[in-house]
């Protein structure tokens, strides 16, 4: 399961964590200009805008969980288990394999105006990758950093969100998502009022008792609520260092450790990375599991105009600094 999240002070930023119990060896690939993309149903044209992000590249395809192109747009797609549908093929529209989704709209749309106007035309269609890679229940969150829209295609069809909040996680749909956070309208960063009874006279007994009443399991719902008034509340400086600092700790507050999220047969979910993207420079941030050093690459440090991916397997080890 994952959570994407936006987050602005003077930069615009975008990432997510992907939790899961096993890594398919991604890496930070780039999508340079010039490089042949070419769709199952959809029109193939050359790619207008370069893009940065986490892919699983195979048969030189970047099958991108989440990135960002060279104009400030942003795209992840999350795990949406039991009501991802796709349709079959339908004329008159644009048809795009769940897979291709993600580079389908960054390499030709700008800002989210571009991507709503695509959208309205939008048939998510059943074509796997291949037979050995099946197709992913996903939904997608997209965003400039300020405003953020989901997309989902359910067995009614597509759905196109505005997104308030700017966070995604997985199940309910969003709808519901954002209908559950009512019953956390009394949440508050102060320490909680004395409300229970005028008979008792009842006192906060220690500091931190702020969000009293917020969850912390690691079902996606609660992971919606807890990232959603961790981001809503978060202040930071406006510096690159205190903004990626305060991003990380942002999707560190529904951070998954191994050994709390049990899948079978000995293994467990856990955040096998997470992502900072700064959609004004172009620079993708990560961290892994075993490595909470951030790591970065900018998008334009590259030949943009080039033809072939570009990747960079993650650094997973440890990074540790002695200071004696």
């Amino acid at each position: 399961m994952c959570t994407a999240a936006i987050y602005q002070t003077k930069d615009r930023y975008f990432g997510r964590s992907l939790d899961y119990d096993f890594s398919y060896q991604e890496t930070v690939t780039i999508m340079p200009r010039n490089f042949p993309l070419h769709f199952r149903k959809a029109p193939a044209g050359k790619n207008r805008y370069a893009m940065i992000g986490m892919a699983f590249v195979l048969e030189d395809y970047p099958l991108y969980y989440d990135a960002i192109n060279e104009k400030g747009l942003g795209m992840a797609g999350l795990n949406f288990p039991e009501h991802a549908d796709y349709k079959p093929y339908q004329e008159g529209l644009y048809n795009v394999a769940p897979f291709e989704f993600i580079p389908w709209i960054l390499s030709q749309c700008a800002d989210l105006q571009e991507a709503r106007a695509l959208l309205s035309r939008l048939n998510l269609v059943q074509i796997p990758f291949s037979e050995k890679m099946p197709l992913s229940p996903l939904h997608w969150i997209i965003s400039d950093g300020v405003r953020s829209l989901t997309v989902e295609s359910v067995k009614e069809g597509l759905k196109i969100y505005d997104n308030p909040v700017g966070i995604l996680t997985n199940n309910p749909p969003f709808d519901m998502q954002m209908y559950f956070l009512n019953n956390y309208m009394a949440l508050s960063a102060d320490p909680p009022a004395d409300l229970f009874s005028k008979d008792l006279k009842l006192h906060a007994y220690s500091r931190g008792m702020g969000a009293l009443g917020l969850p912390g399991d690691l079902s996606s719902a609660s992971r919606f609520v807890k990232a959603a008034f961790t981001k809503l509340n978060s202040v930071s400086g406006d510096s690159e260092s205190e903004s990626i600092s305060q991003f990380f700790h942002i999707l560190g507050s529904v951070t998954q450790q191994r050994g709390c999220v049990h899948m079978g047969d000995g293994k467990y979910e856990i955040t096998i990375y997470t992502s900072c993207c700064n959609l004004d420079k172009g620079i993708y941030y990560y961290t892994t599991y075993e490595n909470s050093q951030i790591t970065g690459v900018n998008l334009h440090h590259e030949d943009l105009d080039g033809e072939t991916l570009i990747s960079y397997p993650l650094i997973e080890g440890q990074q540790i600094c002695m200071q004696n």
